[in-house]
């Protein structure tokens, strides 16, 4: 008798499961679809680096250091170079949902005057994780450990590049 209602236990337990998990697999799906839709990501084209910050007392705004010179990130399909006021840097990046990875390239070494917001992108870059995207126009590459991030702001068609 007890092996008989161990038996009608389990077998209920298990219909219980099954029927239970039909929910959670449309979840799943739900959030698929959704990582899928943050993969479209459009980051092509040019991008002017507006700040670089650490933390409240540790941050870079390029356009408050040389108000002159653009300093941005160029994105196509699948690379990435940034031009500061002296060097570049160039590399491959990778999108998948709103993480993103910026893989190590290379780097042309001259010493200039100011190097301020080059080495904040040299001490920084490593760490980008996550991206976000506001209206198509503004880019916010945040830090694994989330007090990191570069503001970039998209080149307009009516400036010049």
């Amino acid at each position: 008798m007890k092996t008989r209602l161990m038996t009608a236990f389990f077998a209920v337990a298990m219909m219980a499961s099954c029927t239970g998990n039909k929910g959670s697999v449309n979840n799943d799906s739900a959030e698929v679809n959704d990582i899928a839709a943050e993969a479209n990501i459009d980051l092509k084209g040019q991008w002017y680096i507006e700040n670089i910050f650490f933390n409240d007392s540790d941050y870079v705004r390029p356009a408050e250091i040389l108000p002159d010179i653009k300093q941005y990130v160029q994105f196509t399909d699948s690379t990435y170079s940034i031009m500061t006021n002296c060097n570049s840097i160039s590399g491959y990046y990778t999108l998948s949902g709103d993480s993103i990875t910026l893989g190590d390239g290379m780097m042309t070494e001259m010493a200039c005057d100011n190097m301020q917001t080059e080495d904040a992108i040299r001490r920084i870059l490593p760490e980008i994780a996550v991206i976000d995207v506001e209206n198509d126009s503004i880019v916010r590459l945040n830090c694994r450990n989330l007090s990191g991030y570069i503001i970039l702001k998209k080149n307009t068609a009516d400036e010049v590049k």
